[in-house]
């Protein structure tokens, strides 16, 4: 047997984003075939004579796999794995009809159609249904039709256990959820690039992690023309393929076609016509599959692979063996040793690599080192413990030349063979996830696969050293789009990324981001709500996070009487109660009511808080198993077994344990201090106060409020601007009990001058009301049952509350008041760019902490350019 026909029987498998035969990334470029007119044996194909030709004629011209519509008989598979080529096998039935009634019988004939077919190795995969109508799916409800399909995929797998299986879904379903399947399959007719592009890109984030193909693109050359046919087909493979796409299927081989008893006349899609001579379509067709997956005609820029690595001798060997492999003409590789101690630097010097050593300084400042010595033109960043997929840079490359974005990211997937805890925390919460605001535009994309233009990275002055392990992609994301750039992603840009292979390095991991996040905090406080929880603008994508207990169904939009072309699902949001139990401090209520109810052995009333207690903890439990079904990437078999579910609810309960514990420890609590601190003046405001300004400049009420705004984020703040139908103009939020609102008004007093008017009212949270009166309640009660230590801890609950609401209120009219008294000061006073100076030569660690420490009031802490290697410093590592 040849090393092809070796190749070509191996199995067909899913690994990522990607199909692989055997270790072979495997891109489908092929043609639909049929449905044909009987022949005289009944099937619905060509004599065998024509089989032969057409596939002869197809793997001339670049084609690895056809698609039929129905069961081919064993000596077309034979046929085709004599010329290389893979079969989408057709498992046709009644789908265009009400059907659900004769389902045992369709799942039936499924079986003993599998079971004709003797697991032939031509087999590329079974596609279980095509479009079933939308009407029809409207008909039965979603849950049950995705039901009905699961039931055929199971029955598949029964006599197939290998055999890949999947779904031919299109745009009027695509709500329809076939995660069950092996991949996903789109019949797509989209005539212009940038709809073919943007459609593309959604349905890889509703396919995830898993590989999309399009098993149906075309253009009838009756209507539009050969030419024109051939052109349309040229840029639907170059963009479907450089979109990330697994592969495609051309519609069709041949115009002959033949459907419900009559040749189909009216249409011709096909590459060749009804006699097989060839149209253009076939030959740009040929031309575009040599290029796969890319056919870029620019110049490809020069990256710099930058790979920064503390101790990572565990892992930097795959890392580095996974970059030697990469497909991409034109690059470089940097790593950064921090200060390793373990014999990493002996590992990564078997490589052709530049090897840079410094001290330990932590994970921005070595990201820095690698920025200041790169020369390509586009820094590619990748951790230690992930490795890159061949054609990482090369979907990288293709995202920068078409697009202006500064920042791209792309998918970090889980090896599949990391074991059983690692299988576990890549199903858990805490990972790195990417967060997108629309298909193709990013508000966050995680540290380990994320990529800049070198000039956007160094005008933001590269990554703040303040985060030495974590935090520093968030931040760096967060002031790549202040700088007013945009951040990518690109589906297929994937890295492999090996997860916490333990249960104490996850614990600690999810601790050091708890650390990160009051570190974010401290430095924009205004992305976070008043518990210290960040708001993403965007919706967070990827595996293992807790889900809320959803109250509210899904609604699919279908369109006046079902006749929309594009019908997709709205989850309209659930109300902030619901998502409350998703936060860490949940735990901290739950204790609360845990204490309270044992204090009922001294006072027999509190024991009725016992209930509310255990229904806490039930919640907890119901999200982390609700999430662990819901919400992972299990194996079939892995699914089956109790211990990955098991452990995948308990890492779900107990890592909001750990970043509480991290976010306490460095300071990020609920009655954390912000603003402009307490001012007595303001400490009783039951009305309002303004404040006056007389300016001799005239500005917009714009730009008097920007500023206004612009200094209550210096003086860390929670602001918030008013929005359409709101009659104040920017809020202050303190803590959880109350908040501030400010109104601005301009006199204009001719020659330019203007006299400013600023009223500031306070604003009591109704809980802060509530939560008072219970506990005076209580202690009025435990007073009069003479259970005094009740009463007296009820009292100091009481005076707490109390004392917040005022400390809060005072705080957040003061932050108004400080802010709008502050616009006469232009700019602020840079106090860290001072001392930076003045300490340019102190150790690292300890000049670092002493300036995150300074109590710079009106500073946005853009720490930048500290202690860098700078280029020609050390020598390139001679391998």
């Amino acid at each position: 047997m040849s090393t092809n026909q070796k190749e070509h029987s191996a199995k067909m498998h899913v690994k990522g984003k990607f199909l692989f035969c055997g270790e072979d990334k495997f891109y489908i470029k092929g043609v639909t075939y049929g449905t044909f007119k009987p022949n005289k044996e009944g099937a619905h194909i060509p004599e065998p004579e024509i089989i032969e030709k057409d596939f002869t004629m197809m793997v001339m011209h670049g084609i690895n796999c056809v698609r039929t519509y129905t069961v081919p008989p064993l000596y077309l598979l034979d046929l085709a794995e004599t010329l290389g080529l893979k079969v989408m096998v057709g498992l046709p039935w009644e789908q265009h009809i009400a059907f659900y009634k004769n389902r045992k019988d369709i799942i039936k004939r499924i079986k003993d159609s599998v079971q004709t077919l003797q697991q032939h190795a031509a087999i590329l995969c079974y596609t279980i249904g095509n479009e079933i109508p939308a009407p029809i799916v409207r008909w039965y409800g979603k849950k049950k039709i995705e039901n009905f399909l699961e039931e055929l995929y199971k029955a598949v797998k029964q006599v197939d256990q290998q055999g890949l299986v999947t779904y031919v879904n299109y745009p009027t379903t695509e709500y329809l959820d076939t995660s069950f399947t092996d991949f996903d399959c789109f019949n797509v007719y989209l005539e212009t690039p940038e709809k073919l592009g943007a459609y593309i890109s959604r349905l890889h984030n509703l396919s995830g992690d898993r590989p999309l193909v399009l098993a149906e693109i075309g253009l009838d050359s009756l209507r539009n023309g050969a030419e024109k046919q051939a052109e349309v087909l040229t840029w639907q493979l170059e963009t479907i393929f450089a979109k990330g796409c697994a592969g495609m299927f051309v519609f069709a081989w041949t115009d002959e076609w033949w459907r419900g008893g009559a040749d189909i006349e009216d249409w011709d899609f096909g590459l060749v016509d009804r006699q097989r001579n060839p149209k253009p379509a076939l030959f740009s067709v040929s031309t575009a599959m040599e290029n796969v997956p890319f056919s870029m005609h620019q110049k490809l820029p020069f990256i710099s692979v930058i790979v920064c690595s503390y101790n990572g001798s565990a892992t930097i060997r795959d890392c580095m063996e996974g970059i030697q492999k990469l497909n991409y003409p034109n690059f470089e590789v940097i790593v950064v040793n921090d200060g390793s101690t373990d014999n990493l630097a002996e590992i990564v010097s078997e490589y052709r690599v530049n090897l840079l050593t410094t001290k330990n300084g932590g994970l921005s400042n070595a990201r820095n080192t690698g920025m200041y010595n790169a020369k390509g033109e586009i820094l590619a960043y990748i951790d230690d413990d992930a490795y890159p997929d061949p054609d990482w840079l090369r979907y990288l490359a293709f995202a920068y030349l078409t697009s202006d974005h500064g920042c791209i990211g792309g998918p970090n997937i889980a090896p599949s063979d990391d074991g059983f805890i690692g299988t576990c925390v890549a199903n858990a919460p805490g990972g790195p996830v990417h967060v997108l605001v629309s298909d193709e535009i990013a508000e966050h994309v995680p540290g380990c696969n994320m990529s800049f233009r070198k000039d956007a990275l160094m005008k933001i002055g590269g990554f703040d050293p303040v985060y030495r392990n974590a935090g520093d992609d968030v931040d760096v994301c967060w002031r790549i789009q202040g700088s007013g750039r945009t951040v990518g992603f690109h589906p297929s840009a994937m890295v492999w990324h090996h997860r916490r292979n333990s249960f104490k390095a996850y614990w600690k991991q999810q601790k050091g981001y708890g650390k990160a996040e009051a570190l974010l905090e401290a430095k924009w406080p205004e992305k976070y709500n008043s518990l210290g929880h960040l708001t993403w603008a965007g919706r967070i994508y990827g595996n293992g996070f807790t889900l809320p207990i959803k109250v509210k169904k899904d609604r699919i939009f279908h369109g006046t009487w079902g006749s929309a072309l594009f019908q997709s699902v709205y989850q309209p949001a659930e109300s902030y109660i619901s998502y409350i139990p998703l936060m860490p401090e949940w735990y901290l209520i739950s204790a609360a009511l845990g204490i309270l109810g044992a204090l009922g052995f001294i006072w027999s009333p509190l024991l009725w808080v016992f209930p509310l207690f255990a229904l806490t903890i039930i919640i907890v439990f119901t999200q982390a198993t609700i999430s662990a079904k819901k919400n992972s990437s299990l194996q079939p078999e892995q699914k089956k077994n109790y211990k990955y579910n098991l452990m995948i609810v308990m890492l779900h309960v107990i890592q909001p344990v750990a970043r509480l514990y991290g976010r306490f420890a460095n300071g990020l609590t609920p009655w954390r201090k912000r603003g402009a601190g307490l001012n007595s003046k303001f400490l009783f405001v039951f009305g309002s106060r303004t404040f006056m300004h007389w300016s001799e400049e005239w500005h917009s009420a714009e730009d008097w409020l920007g500023n206004i705004e612009k200094k209550l984020i210096y003086l860390k703040t929670r602001v918030k601007k008013g929005g359409d139908f709101d009659i104040w103009d920017l809020q202050v939020r303190i803590g959880l009990f109350s908040k501030s609102r400010g109104l601005l008004v301009i006199e204009e007093h001719g020659g330019g001058k203007q006299y400013l008017k600023f009223k500031c009212r306070a604003h009591y949270s109704p809980k802060a009301f509530v939560l008072a009166v219970v506990i005076a309640t209580m202690a009025v009660l435990s007073g009069l049952s003479n259970q005094w230590v009740i009463n007296g801890i009820m009292d100091m609950l009481f005076a707490f509350v109390v004392f917040r609401v005022l400390f809060e209120t005072g705080s957040s009219i003061n932050s108004l008041y400080t802010a709008f008294k502050l616009l006469s000061v232009k700019e602020p006073v840079d106090v860290l760019n001072v001392v930076r100076k003045e300490k340019i030569n102190a150790d690292l660690n300890e000049e670092i902490h002493s300036l995150y420490h300074i109590d710079s009031k009106f500073h946005r802490m853009e720490v930048t350019n500290f202690s860098p290697i700078l280029p020609g410093t050390l020598g390139d590592n001679p391998k």
